[in-house]
């Protein structure tokens, strides 16, 4: 990476990172006395992905890297007001899925191997459906149905399988751990400390992994 891009553009990398951390660490209560305010712990949890909305919309100049801006600043909005006000969130997750598959889909690969093509559609049904049998929850069920489909397009992209196509089946299992943390009493011990490390991984995989693509169009 040229050095002026390592001035440039990595800063809101390491930004995301150290706020996703910092946030990590105050949530479980590892170095405050205290819980800190409901507002500024939302604060926190929003700077990390919205950091990578940031670093998508300054690391490439084209049409798609600013969609996948959009998808993130939904994703940070999403993280933000689930502290607050958690339908609202899931709300703002939705939208963020659905602007995400547009984006999939406007970079379709030219084909698809019947593995792959299967695995999509695990995604795009098996996702509902153990949303469903976790929680029981027809709201669930709903969102569900636009995360699934969310999942399946990134994995049927054009993008890194092993870094969009992942990034995306992980943020699917911090919703598993969200609504089995919901359903199932027993997992909320283990779900309370995987969610946030599983969803952030994803959605740093995923911002990384369009930016890549991108980037080596125009190499």
């Amino acid at each position: 990476m040229p050095k002026r891009a390592l001035v440039e553009h990595r800063p809101w990398l390491l930004a995301s990172l150290a706020a996703s951390l910092a946030f990590f660490v105050v949530s479980k209560g590892l170095v405050l006395s205290e819980p800190m305010p409901e507002l500024y712990l939302a604060i926190l949890k929003g700077a990390g992905v919205g950091f990578l909305a940031v670093y998508a919309w300054v690391r490439h100049p084209e049409a798609d890297a600013k969609i996948l801006s959009l998808v993130m600043a939904f994703g940070a909005l999403g993280d933000a007001l689930l502290e607050i006000f958690f339908e609202l969130g899931a709300g703002a997750f939705l939208v963020g899925h659905l602007i995400a598959c547009v984006l999939y889909l406007r970079n379709r690969r030219s084909t698809y191997p019947a593995s792959q093509l299967g695995a999509s559609v695990a995604l795009l049904i098996g996702t509902p459906l153990v949303s469903w049998l976790l929680t029981h929850d027809p709201m669930v069920l709903l969102y569900s149905v636009a995360l699934g489909a969310m999942a399946a397009c990134a994995w049927s992209s054009r993008f890194s399988r092993y870094r969009v196509g992942l990034g995306a089946v992980l943020f699917v299992v911090s919703d598993w751990l969200i609504f089995g943390r919901m359903g199932v009493p027993a997992i909320k011990p283990l779900a309370d400390w995987l969610v946030w490390p599983v969803y952030y991984s994803g959605q740093f995989l995923i911002a990384t992994g369009v930016i890549q693509t991108l980037r080596s169009d125009t190499n």
